[in-house]
């Protein structure tokens, strides 16, 4: 029932993905979420942003970020770590994830997802086939609809720890 939530992988930081393994192991694209997920909530790109970004590069990684948010933030992010982007993305709707890899000529096999809320980022990615990895929100400090969110994220995530320990025994 809770299934279509559950990230295929949970991690601390959109940092600490071993993206290289990723890419000898056939992927070739990456959706990102913004904010919370690679930034501070409105933050522009900072060191670690950039070097990822370069980083995907150097190793012919494909990436597109897929927010919410309206195209001013998005835009302006985008232009900083020189990626494409789609803004007002719908997300849980599969239409933006579907998007995002015709821009990056990937398909769902091809391709994750990073990003750091369940209800849209996680169960958006789920739906479109997309392998999906779930952060920690970069800065605790949200704005009120988030908080919200969060407490509804609790129990799901419980269920989700719990079905992930009875797998490992």
């Amino acid at each position: 029932m809770l299934e279509p939530f559950y990230p295929k992988e949970m991690v601390e930081s959109a940092y600490e993905i071993p993206y290289e393994h990723l890419y000898e192991n056939g992927i070739r694209g990456v959706i990102f979420d913004i904010d919370n997920t690679l930034v501070c909530h409105g933050a522009p790109a900072d060191k670690r942003a950039l070097s990822l970004f370069a980083h995907f590069r150097k190793i012919g990684m494909k990436t597109c970020l897929l927010s919410n948010n309206k195209k001013p933030r998005v835009a302006s992010f985008a232009a900083q770590v020189d990626s494409p982007y789609l803004y007002k993305g719908g997300k849980p709707s599969v239409k933006g994830y579907q998007k995002a890899m015709e821009i990056m000529g990937t398909s769902n096999i091809a391709t994750i997802f990073v990003g750091d809320q369940l209800f849209t980022d996680i169960y958006g990615a789920n739906r479109a086939g997309i392998y999906s990895y779930l952060v920690k929100p970069v800065n605790p400090k949200e704005e009120i609809q988030i908080v919200l969110k969060r407490y509804l994220e609790k129990p799901v995530l419980f269920f989700y720890h719990r079905r992930k320990q009875r797998r490992k025994t």
